[in-house]
């Protein structure tokens, strides 16, 4: 029953249902973990994809990538979009799942958060300042390092010197970490498409308690620009033979 659909989609579930958990954990009234911070957030989300990506392995997604960002990039890097397509679906619709388990653990905190953009923030991200080519860039700057230090991570010459294909999951869970803790400040680094529009989707349909729109007008950043960032990662990695 293994198959790299069925990998990137269970993956990616985990990946959102232990992300967005965190963020609900932190942000909504009456969680223990309520105004713990951005390091709990970071932190959480580093566990989060560590936890994904090794649910995709062992679900039947060799590559694991949890990301359209990530999947278009080493398309570009490969020369081969066979994937890219059947990949998104899975990783999209994971995520949908990933966000539902996410407002139903949190069921009881939804009525007691009376703020309705804080609800929005458990499940998408949402800039620090609203400017659309800053925003549109620090996405691009923050995917384009996600996508060309995992290609570097599982390169020959970095597998070569050590066990870094093993450590995998744990080298990427702590880049996660790392782009999240220096470059996550200003948009909320969704790097990945599938994170952001599938939950964003989710809480539009989901009857979350006291709810607002899901600020569609911003939408289109963390989808956009986490794809050119992968794109151009995955164009450098190609052109570098990495």
């Amino acid at each position: 029953m293994h198959s790299a659909w069925l990998g990137e989609f269970l993956g990616t579930m985990i990946l959102i249902l232990l992300g967005d958990g965190v963020v609900a954990g932190v942000l909504l009234k009456k969680s223990k973990a309520e105004a713990s911070g951005w390091m709990v957030i970071t932190a959480g989300w580093a566990f989060a994809v560590m936890a994904g990506v090794f649910t995709a392995l062992a679900c039947g997604s060799s590559g694991a990538h949890l990301n359209p960002a990530v999947t278009l990039g080493f398309a570009v890097r490969a020369g081969s979009f066979y994937d890219v397509l059947p990949f998104i679906s899975a990783q999209v619709l994971g995520a949908m799942a990933g966000a539902a388990l996410v407002w139903l653990h949190y069921f009881s905190h939804w009525k007691e958060t009376e703020d309705a953009d804080t609800k929005l923030a458990c499940f998408c991200t949402g800039p620090a300042i609203r400017s659309v080519l800053p925003n549109f860039l620090s996405e691009v700057i923050g995917t384009f390092v996600l996508v060309f230090v995992v290609g570097a991570i599982f390169s020959k010459a970095v597998s070569a010197a050590g066990p870094a294909s093993a450590l995998g999951p744990y080298l990427v869970g702590s880049l996660v970490w790392g782009i999240g803790l220096s470059l996550g400040g200003t948009t909320g680094y969704a790097i990945n498409p599938a994170r952001d529009f599938g939950p964003r989707l989710a809480h539009a349909i989901l009857p979350v308690a006291g709810k607002r729109d899901a600020d569609w007008h911003y939408a289109p950043i963390p989808v956009l620009g986490p794809l050119a960032g992968g794109a151009l990662a995955g164009l450098a990695l190609r052109v570098l033979q990495i």
